[in-house]
């Protein structure tokens, strides 16, 4: 069995929850999963308990709450009363403790409130987290947000005194997330004082491997000379300085990709590069709006 990789986190979105590739990952030195109340139909938490009860103890588990099931399609909300409730579930299905709960794209239902509505409902979600790890259902918690532009306009109106501080941020990462994404991350981190090592990173791939863009962009480029990989493996090792975090979650139900991710790891960057792609980015947006790499 490998060593354990504590940079990447093998998300649970997309990948399989069968008990074979659990067993693979953590041969391949997988420490870490991430799922959420509401993967796999609200049964991830479960369906991991049934099948792999005796292997979690391998890993560290983080989850999510904030989506929950509606009437015809699931909906999103930061009521305290539901998170609390499914903060609980979460655990008395899982059986175990979670390591980190992230409040689950919080800024969905922050649309349309205003600024003082909207700093007023996500204090009220962050206390029932913050208070989650006081009773003992998890060990931390921590942000998960898509969209952390909308986030940052509602943390505008807090002072550093008036929210519970998360202990960890997960947010978009890599060459196809936009500048002002990138930009708004390392604002909020730097609000909360959260160190690279509390910086979770999602979405490297900007949802695919298969996006023809892997094809046309060469993005062995951000490399430093001399090193062989594929352009997937070029791409995910930059995600981890676009911006700057701890460990990526990323979905796959290939032992052979995520073989591959975990081998990417090792790979150097040219930060000399990087820094002129964000500057580069940032000029962009400026004159012409968010454009993703192309």
């Amino acid at each position: 069995m490998r060593r354990g990789d504590t940079r990447i986190v093998l998300g649970l979105y997309r990948s399989s929850h069968a008990r074979e590739f659990l067993e693979a990952a953590l041969n391949l030195g997988v420490r870490s999963l991430d799922t959420g109340y509401n993967y796999l139909g609200f049964t991830s938490h479960r369906t991991l308990a049934c099948i792999a009860n005796d292997l979690l103890s391998e890993f560290t588990v983080s989850t999510k709450v904030g989506f929950f099931p509606g009437f015809r399609r699931t909906e999103h909300s930061l009521d305290p009363g539901r998170l609390s409730d499914a903060i609980e579930k979460s655990v008395e299905d899982l059986a175990d403790t979670p390591e980190v709960v992230f409040l689950h794209n919080p800024e969905r239902s922050l649309i349309g409130l205003s600024p003082d509505a909207g700093r007023d409902r996500l204090t009220a979600a962050c206390v029932v987290l913050d208070e989650a790890v006081t009773t003992g259902l998890c060990r931390s918690w921590g942000i998960a947000s898509w969209d952390t532009r909308s986030l940052l306009r509602v943390l505008d109106r807090f002072s550093t005194d008036m929210i519970p501080i998360p202990g960890a941020l997960m947010m978009r990462v890599g060459l196809l997330a936009e500048s002002n994404v990138l930009d708004a991350s390392e604002q909020i981190c730097v609000r909360f004082g959260l160190g690279v090592d509390t910086r979770w990173g999602m979405n490297p791939f900007g949802g695919s491997t298969t996006n023809p863009i892997w094809d046309t962009v060469n993005t062995r480029i951000f490399l430093t000379p001399g090193q062989e990989c594929l352009r997937v493996q070029a791409a995910f090792r930059v995600a981890y300085d676009l911006p700057h975090v701890g460990r990526i979650a990323v979905s796959t139900s290939s032992v052979d990709h995520l073989r591959d991710l975990i081998n990417a790891t090792a790979l150097d960057i040219d930060e000399a590069i990087i820094t002129r792609y964000r500057q580069l980015l940032r000029t962009k947006s400026v004159t012409n709006g968010d454009r993703r790499l192309a």
